[in-house]
């Protein structure tokens, strides 16, 4: 029996996990490693402290269905559905482009909970709070060496982290790139922003018509969302929640500054343009340096194979693109390769 590492507990990492299960259970024992706390990777839902506020999703905000996808892809679709875990997005959305035949689709228990349904369904050993620093070959298989010292053997290994953040593993990974594999992940960007969460108690009110409103005319925020009535999961005995997305601008220009510093300046103009706003119980805000890929891997082939024997593979949506379809189309192609491995 092989032992495959997963690097990620994101979506492409869960899927993949849960797709090598179905297709080679008997021939496979895998493993999840991911540096956080929890499961989700992008599409992570947080908790405030007092459990009488709502939940709320501070990375991806719904998933929207191309005609196109919503075909190739519609297996995975169905399967959301029919668990309860997607939903037709039903709320007022202001300011949303609509594109001829997208359908668009919320999560009413959070956008982590489509990570772990998948999770669930492949029954991997899952272990957080695990970040790889390093891979070295040993032969038939490679020795993965996490943060604080631990130290395992797998036979094939798949990196679903940024891009960015393969390039920075030390080991061996660095004399298998080729000259032409260097270049094309190092040309692979992402764009930058702050995601605020802010709490309610349940004796909060927030009156407007609207679910989510994208911004156009503000320096700093771009989209605001009452997060449980987006997801139509309001309840009477919890508070609302409110989550607000900065400008690619803003996020590039602040990149580098504490979280602590920035945070005043978005509640700042966040009372600007909605006066009134109840006090929140807790606020949380998070800088993702690696928001959504502006440029993927060229031809956006779904992965990129470092080596066969043994099997190392890079997947992600920086080898496709950044939405709930790249991620699926990506961890297609690294399931491709590890049948074909192994």
């Amino acid at each position: 029996m092989s032992r495959v590492l997963i690097v990620g507990a994101g979506l492409t990492g869960s899927l993949c996990a849960c797709l090598l299960r179905r297709e080679m259970q008997s021939k496979v024992q895998i493993v999840v490693w991911d540096k956080s706390k929890g499961s989700g990777g992008r599409m992570t839902t947080s908790r405030s402290p007092d459990p009488a506020c709502s939940t709320l999703d501070l990375g991806a905000q719904y998933v929207t269905a191309t005609p196109y996808y919503a075909q190739s892809h519609g297996s995975f679709y169905r399967e959301l559905l029919a668990h309860g875990v997607l939903k037709p997005l039903q709320a007022t959305v202001e300011g949303l482009r609509d594109m001829d035949g997208t359908r668009n689709y919320v999560t009413p228990s959070g956008m982590s909970s489509i990570v772990k349904h998948f999770l669930k369904e492949s029954g991997v050993e899952l272990i957080f709070e695990r970040h790889v620093t390093a891979l070295y070959s040993q032969g038939a298989s490679w020795e993965v060496h996490g943060k604080d010292g631990e130290r395992e053997e797998f036979d094939a290994v798949v990196l679903t982290m940024p891009v960015p953040q393969i390039l920075q593993l030390q080991g061996d990974v660095a004399e298998l790139l080729s000259p032409g594999q260097r270049e094309k992940l190092e040309a692979v960007t992402y764009s930058s922003r702050y995601a605020l969460g802010l709490f309610y108690p349940s004796s909060a009110r927030v009156e407007w018509p609207w679910a989510v409103r994208y911004v156009s005319d503000n320096p700093c925020i771009c989209y605001v969302a009452v997060d449980d009535r987006k997801r139509g999961a309001e309840s009477p005995g919890r508070g609302p929640s409110l989550v607000v997305h900065t400008s690619v601008p803003f996020g590039l220009e602040h990149l580098e500054r504490d979280r602590e510093e920035v945070q005043p300046i978005i509640l700042e103009e966040l009372n600007k343009l909605l006066p009134g706003l109840p006090q929140p119980i807790s606020i949380k805000c998070h800088k993702w340096r690696y928001s959504q890929v502006l440029t993927a891997v060229p031809g956006c082939p779904g992965q990129m194979t470092l080596r066969d024997k043994p099997l190392l593979v890079c997947g992600g949506d920086g080898f496709s693109h950044s939405n709930f379809d790249g991620c699926v189309e990506s961890a297609l192609r690294v399931l491709d390769a590890l049948k074909s491995s192994l």
